[in-house]
């Protein structure tokens, strides 16, 4: 069995529509694929009407979070997306983002890059805007030569010359309100220092017992290095390991499946959600 949880939409910042990916997970040879666009769970629809046969989907969502003034991503699975904590604190988040990303746009102009928010705006189409969008203009006006090239300090990255902050969830909180919809939580790419800061093991450890279920381990974004040492952290702490491509489709690189989560831990995954349930593919529309 193949196993991708961590796969992102048009919904929000993909280039599949959220049809087109679950038929390209299919083609990769997957048996089971999430769909964790950011802070938005509106791809869910037509992900499961065009769900192929042998393919099952994984609803979730990928929740912004800062703690301790760092910003991190919480991968939150199988919750119920109408419980209306939960709900309420992603349109919050959701709601942000348009302004945000105006204010970049800004910011960038005052750099002298030429870019527009009406050339923002139909990049992200009807997808939640956010920074990849900005990323994917600066690449398209030749400023840098990838979507990964704008992540940094003279440009995108967390305090870097364009970056705006825009609301986040507290973690803790976060861990709560998916608990309370029956979902189950996995901090995404921890160890992602090309990103900018990371969170300490201590904080980790802290929302451990706070409930967090496991750790992204196996990601691009990571090292072998940094894979040992978040294995051995989850062992410590007795966090579930996961592996995903974090996929985006052409704004990155990394091909659906290209890392996988063991079957075993999916299982278990699917063992503690009570707010939603695994959908089996039946042919697709």
């Amino acid at each position: 069995m193949r196993v991708d949880l961590h796969c992102h939409s048009t919904a929000s910042d993909g280039t599949d529509t959220p049809a087109e990916l679950v038929c390209n997970a299919a083609a990769a040879g997957l048996d089971v694929v999430a769909l964790t666009d950011h802070d938005t769970t509106r791809g869910y629809g037509e992900a499961i009407a065009a769900l192929p046969a042998g393919l099952t989907l994984v609803t979730g969502a990928e929740l912004s979070c800062r703690i301790d003034g760092v910003s991190m991503h919480l991968l939150a699975y199988l919750f119920d997306p109408e419980e209306p904590e939960l709900l309420a604190e992603r349109e919050l988040v959701r709601d942000d983002r348009v302004p945000r990303a105006r204010a970049m746009v800004a910011r960038l102009q005052e750099l002298g890059v030429p870019v527009t928010w009406e050339q923002v705006a139909r990049i992200a189409g009807d997808g939640s805007v956010g920074r990849p969008h900005v990323a994917t203009a600066l690449v398209e006006l030749g400023v840098v030569p990838s979507v990964n090239d704008a992540f940094t300090e003279d440009w995108l990255a967390d305090g870097g010359r364009a970056y705006v902050p825009k609301h986040e969830t507290d973690p803790f909180e976060a861990i709560r309100l998916v608990k309370g919809a029956g979902g189950v939580t996995v901090f995404a790419h921890p160890g992602a220092s090309k990103r900018g800061r990371t969170v300490p093991e201590a904080a980790i450890a802290e929302m451990a017992a706070a409930g967090l279920d496991g750790i992204e381990v196996d990601h691009m974004d990571h090292d072998e290095d940094t894979r040992v040492r978040l294995r051995g952290l989850a062992a410590d702490l007795g966090l579930l390991v996961t592996g995903s491509s974090d996929y985006h489709g052409s704004r990155k690189t990394v091909a659906l499946g290209e890392y996988t989560t063991d079957p075993e831990v999916y299982g278990e995954i699917t063992r503690r959600a009570t707010g939603a349930f695994p959908v089996p593919g039946t042919g697709g529309i």
